[in-house]
């Protein structure tokens, strides 16, 4: 954004990373297989590398409001400088935030989930996914809860695997029902509380009574949960944790 920015240029869409899609190396190829895509589709983009913090979405669901309040400000002042009018982000976390969190505190913003965008790009003709090598598989989905539950957004990413060919199987807990991966809240960064068992492992549960090829993803933080729950069910060689984006972008190999 800066070079951008410097060379008197305006990107239509500010990609944010997020600190998963940055550091944490099963997130990165969600981030390569997302910008695979808008570099096929021609979209004009940036984003704002070491400029970018945390949304602060960890501390403030973790009780510390400082913390989060004082990483927003300083997102928001970059934001600003850039004059950023559309973000589209690969996290729910992030998405919620910015999208719901940021305005009170001087940042508004066009923040879509890249659920939301692919659905545009794949509507106005900029990329197409028809008849690729996911057709006929069966796909399960997760909601994740801060792009269902907490935003409404069900329907973009369900499309999206329609669109794959692909057969889309239910979880009995989906939608409005669906049942969180286990990592929201800050909980990510922490051990679980005694119990008689893992949130992440009754969810893979419920993913795997659909007899999946495929359970799809659109949030890193239950890409992760997910995956170690398979692995907990020692199902790794028959089924695969993707993000939606990794499934646009190999379907056709983009």
């Amino acid at each position: 954004m800066a070079e951008l920015f410097a060379a008197g240029q305006q990107p239509d869409v500010l990609f944010w990373v997020g600190c998963a899609g940055s550091f944490d190396d099963r997130a990165k190829k969600i981030t390569k297989a997302f910008v695979k895509i808008l570099n096929q589709a021609n979209v004009s983009f940036a984003v704002l590398g070491t400029e970018e913090s945390c949304t602060g979405d960890p501390a403030k669901r973790s009780g510390n409001e400082f913390l989060f309040q004082m990483q927003a400000m300083t997102n928001i002042e970059v934001m600003n400088g850039y004059e950023v009018k559309k973000i589209v982000t690969t996290c729910p976390h992030c998405f919620n935030t910015l999208k719901n969190e940021y305005p009170g505190l001087g940042g508004t913003y066009e923040v879509l989930h890249h659920t939301q965008f692919l659905k545009q790009l794949l509507e106005e003709g900029k990329i197409s996914i028809e008849g690729g090598k996911f057709k006929g598989k069966r796909i399960t989905f997760h909601d994740p809860c801060y792009l269902g539950r907490a935003n409404g957004v069900y329907e973009a990413p369900r499309e999206l695997i329609r669109k794959l060919d692909a057969e889309l199987v239910e979880m009995k807990n989906c939608k409005k029902q669906g049942l969180c991966c286990g990592a929201g809240g800050g909980q990510m960064f922490k051990e679980p509380e005694k119990g008689d068992k893992d949130v992440n492992v009754e969810r893979t549960e419920q993913a795997l009574e659909t007899q999946p090829e495929i359970i799809a993803a659109a949030c890193p933080f239950c890409n992760t949960m997910m995956t170690d729950g398979v692995k907990s069910k020692e199902k790794e060689a028959s089924v695969v944790v993707m993000d939606i984006a990794e499934l646009i972008a190999n379907a056709e190999d983009l």
